[in-house]
């Protein structure tokens, strides 16, 4: 009997499921886009019932694309945007959901930094506290909404959303929870220490109990089964944060590996068998998913957002786009049309933030009255490129060795994208087969969950093909070591003002 396992994937902006058969194939896919509601500045965020509503929309619809019989389903795995605060109060009521494109949190995130608090954490947790990080953000609710924190029953993460509405189960997996900075580290555990130096240990009992991310945690219910056409029954495992399903999915799943995801947020991690908090270079953050495992990561919101952007507010009303084209071909397009050389302009993809400064904010440099669309559009995909080479040059000042990279993301579905950044990374990369990696990584998890490979590698083995390859072009490269300095001098030279811009804006 065929055996089929359903992966779900719910980001910042896009909520996907995806059906595989045991070796890694598509069988169906659906998706809505997430909508994000603004508040205020710096506030983003997102109904959490009108998540669940999509989540049940979209496995309805891929299972009735699919057309197979639900029995054939063995188990479910889900994976989500990592960071953030999605708060439940009694019976699941929907309280509030915040994404982790989120930046309310500037002001206190400088009140901590003041406290010492970065001191006590990254030695337990190895992240300091930063703007959309979820105990950051749990303090912010304790001191600015406590009617909110004083109503929670259930502090999650998004994935863990997901788990609840098909399960009615409250749990988590230690990849998100470590991912985010609120466990101790190698252990993968809660510690009081931690909760208590960002002064929420009172919290402690509304967190959920923690999974391996291959755990089956629950099954679905009655009612959803009702609602989708699902089994009753079927298995639910924990999941992962979505950076690590991406990269098992996109086929790293082995100590030494390197996984760079052009998504909404620059991520770029290498798996490791040990972490070292000791070390005189910091990293941004680390996530343990098996035993022995781990996925040390250099992150911002700094990636093919800038891109998405963009293609919203000048693209998407293109004569040509109104015509059946992708607003995303055109932009491929109008890139491959442009000129390359030093000449061009440069971009800052600070929309949300820089890494370190969450004043920051993006910005074109350079630009001539001869420069067009294709020229803007170049810049925008370098700067985001160069934002991810800073953090391969951060985990690099680790000790982390790795001479190739796995790509994936939006961005790796680009034709041109990935051959520039072949040349500004100065590594040979390869794309996956399966586009939808995050979703393949969570139906990876269910697959061993179940027993159908023994671990994450065999999965992977089985599960993975790979589709494209770049090598980087030697001449393309030499320039954009050269763009690369102008943009970091640019970069120094922006944080006087970004600094009395805030102060301005405050």
């Amino acid at each position: 009997m065929a055996r089929y396992f359903l992966g779900i994937d719910a980001g910042n902006t896009v909520v996907k499921t995806v059906l595989f058969d045991a070796a890694g194939r598509e069988v169906a896919h659906a998706s809505r886009e997430a909508v994000s509601h603004c508040p205020a500045p710096g506030f983003v965020e997102r109904d959490i019932d009108q998540l669940r509503n999509d989540l049940l929309e979209v496995v309805a619809e891929v299972i009735r694309k699919s057309g197979v019989n639900t029995s054939d389903i063995a188990a479910i795995g889900s994976a989500g945007h990592g960071n953030g605060l999605y708060l439940l109060g009694a019976e699941g009521k929907a309280l509030l959901g915040v994404q982790s494109l989120d930046t309310r949190a500037n002001g206190l995130v400088d009140d901590l930094t003041r406290d010492g608090v970065g001191d006590i954490s990254y030695p337990i947790s190895g992240q300091r506290p930063w703007v959309s990080q979820t105990p950051t953000l749990l303090a912010w609710v304790k001191r600015e909404r406590p009617d909110i924190y004083g109503d929670t029953r259930a502090v999650l993460l998004c994935k863990d959303v997901v788990t609840h509405a098909l399960t009615g189960v409250l749990v988590s997996d230690i990849s998100d929870m470590g991912g985010c900075g609120m466990l101790r580290m190698p252990e993968n555990i809660y510690d009081d220490d931690l909760l208590d130096a960002f002064g929420i240990l009172d919290a402690r009992d509304k967190l959920p109990r923690l999974a391996h991310p291959s755990e089956i945690v629950g099954h679905v219910t009655a009612e959803v089964a009702a609602k989708t056409g699902l089994c009753v029954g079927t298995p639910v495992v924990a999941g992962f944060f979505d950076v690590i399903a991406s990269a098992l999915g996109s086929g790293v799943a082995r100590p030494g590996q390197a996984s760079m995801i052009v998504g909404t947020w620059s991520i770029n991690q290498i798996i490791l068998e040990n972490i070292d908090f000791q070390s005189e270079n910091e990293i941004f953050m680390s996530s343990g998913y098996a035993d022995g495992r781990f996925m040390s990561i250099e992150s911002s919101a700094t990636s093919a957002v800038n891109l998405e952007w963009l293609v919203r507010e000048y693209l998407e009303h293109d004569a040509e786009v109104v015509n059946g084209k992708s607003p995303f071909d055109l932009a491929n397009e109008l890139v491959a049309q442009s000129k390359f050389g030093l000449d061009g302009p440069y971009y800052h993809p600070y929309l949300y933030g820089a890494p370190c400064n969450g004043t920051a904010r993006a910005g074109f440099f350079g630009v001539g009255g001869w420069h067009g669309r294709g020229d803007m559009l170049r810049a925008i995909y370098e700067g985001v490129t160069f934002a991810h080479l800073q953090h391969m040059h951060k985990l690099r000042a680790t000790g982390a060795h790795f001479d190739k990279i796995i790509l994936s993301g939006g961005g790796a579905r680009s034709t041109i994208w990935p051959q520039i950044i072949a040349d500004i990374l100065e590594l040979p990369l390869s794309v996956a087969k399966c586009q939808e990696t995050g979703a393949l990584g969570a139906a990876m998890a269910a697959a061993v969950g179940v027993g159908m490979y023994h671990d994450y590698d065999q999965a992977a083995d089985s599960m993975v093909r790979m589709d494209r390859h770049y090598s980087p072009a030697l001449e393309a490269s030499e320039i954009y070591r050269k763009r690369f300095a102008m943009w970091r001098d640019l970069e120094a030279a922006m944080l006087p003002f970004w600094s009395r811009f805030a102060a301005a804006n405050a």
